[in-house]
């Protein structure tokens, strides 16, 4: 029993990590990656058939989550470099 409220002390005085992923900066920061990112692969992976107008409402979703994947990769990282600098300042 007391190690569980000494885990539960411990845990409450970090912000949870949903709380560091919405922070603007991190937000703001994840967009521009996902945008860079996110092109060249769409780019790479799709200008063929884009270009054909050849594109299948499945191409549509693909692209979608090639956006995705970098945004969430970036939001993974910039909050694991938050939480090992200590800073989770708002």
């Amino acid at each position: 029993m007391a190690e569980r409220d000494a885990l539960e002390t411990a845990g409450s005085a970090r912000r949870p990590w949903l709380a560091d992923a919405l922070r603007p900066d991190v937000v703001r920061r994840s967009l521009r990656v996902a945008a860079v990112v996110g092109s060249v692969l769409v780019t790479i992976n799709h200008a063929d058939r884009w270009l054909a107008g050849t594109l299948a409402p499945a191409d549509w979703l693909k692209m979608a989550l090639t956006y995705l994947v970098p945004y969430a990769v970036a939001t993974y990282a910039a909050v694991g470099a938050i939480r090992a600098a200590g800073d989770s300042r708002g």
